[in-house]
């Protein structure tokens, strides 16, 4: 069974940093893709960032470049997402996602793309 258990959402205020963690279980060989996806109230699920399975390459949203960083500990399974300089239009719930269907690069950041779901973990930026 896998599992993905995200960790480390909460308050923050504009400008603050959080980091997230997801940690992955129950699969056996690794990952093609990882990536971290955010929903706001009201708005549909949208890719923020993802790296390859062995660490590597990555992709970011343009909304979130040189303020996110995704990464990827593979001895222990675990993504991450250090986020910094946060605004208030960051606030949403953000689900790991992990196993993606295709590698290509238009596809990265679409969550259809994606097997495995965690239940998610709250952010939220105050102005």
């Amino acid at each position: 069974l896998v599992q993905l258990v995200e960790s480390g959402g909460g308050s923050v205020q504009a400008g603050g940093s959080l980091r997230l963690s997801c940690a992955a279980s129950g699969y056996r060989t690794g990952w093609s893709y990882m990536g971290w996806f955010r929903q706001a109230p009201g708005e549909e699920r949208e890719g923020v960032a993802a790296i390859d399975g062995a660490g590597g390459p990555t992709r970011y949203a343009d909304s979130v470049k040189g303020r996110f960083t995704v990464s990827l500990d593979t001895v222990k399974n675990t993504l991450d997402l250090q986020m910094n300089s946060l605004k208030p239009e960051d606030t949403a719930m953000y689900y790991c996602a992990a196993e993606a269907r295709s590698a290509s690069w238009s596809y990265l950041l679409q969550p259809s793309n994606y097997f495995y779901w965690g239940q998610g973990t709250q952010v939220t930026v105050s102005s």
